[in-house]
């Protein structure tokens, strides 16, 4: 069988890839790894993605992804049944298009900046990173606003069923307070996001990483 191996770890971003995978019903199999989990499976992660990021995927011909929203595209595009992860009208699938890159480059990216301030800073001290961090997460909340601004969720970002930008836009909301800040701020989104976290496709992946 033509098999899928995603690295990835509980509570990860490469939860957005295993719902697609689910959703899409294509072969697949978890490899636990992680680079702040020593004892995960980092040689084999590494051997795949020297970044050690995750998610990575293995295609069943070996060949390799990284960057969530290039594998959520590839398998919207080239593995998945035509409008499962990718809405099969023109239009609407360019929009899905640009917000899965919007999401990576403003709202993924600032998660890391967040998680690891030290990395971005020459400042040493903690008031200094905790400055930087608490900037990420100003600037990340705001992203998120505009976001809700710009892609409507009618009654999901993919429309009649949750997609690829669906997966992403749930599991990366998860982090860095996002889900209180929109419930306040951009209430009709925070609805979206439940809607799409109990929708039949989502909720068993959801409970096994966030054991909601």
């Amino acid at each position: 069988m033509n098999t899928y191996t995603l690295f990835g770890f509980k509570g990860a971003g490469s939860a957005a890839v295993e719902l697609a995978l689910e959703a899409a019903a294509l072969p697949y199999r978890i490899v636990n790894a992680a680079s702040w989990e020593p004892s995960s499976a980092l040689d084999e992660l590494r051997a795949a993605n020297p970044m050690l990021q995750i998610p990575t995927l293995r295609l069943p011909g070996g060949g390799v992804l990284t960057e969530s929203a290039a594998i959520l595209l590839h398998l919207g595009i080239d593995a998945a049944p035509p409008g499962r992860l990718l809405p099969a009208d023109p239009a609407a699938r360019a929009q899905a298009i640009r917000g899965l890159v919007y999401i990576a480059a403003n709202c993924y990216s600032a998660i890391g900046i967040i998680d690891y301030p030290q990395r971005w800073t020459g400042i040493a001290d903690e008031a200094g990173q905790e400055a930087v961090k608490q900037g990420a997460r100003r600037q990340l909340h705001r992203h998120w606003e505009i976001f809700a601004d710009t892609f409507p969720a009618n009654p999901f970002f993919s429309g009649e069923q949750p997609g690829a930008l669906d997966f992403l836009a749930v599991v990366v909301s998860k982090w860095a307070g996002t889900r209180a800040h929109l419930a306040q701020h951009r209430p009709a989104m925070a609805d979206a996001l439940r809607r799409i976290e109990t929708h039949d496709v989502v909720a068993p992946v959801f409970r096994r990483h966030w054991d909601a």
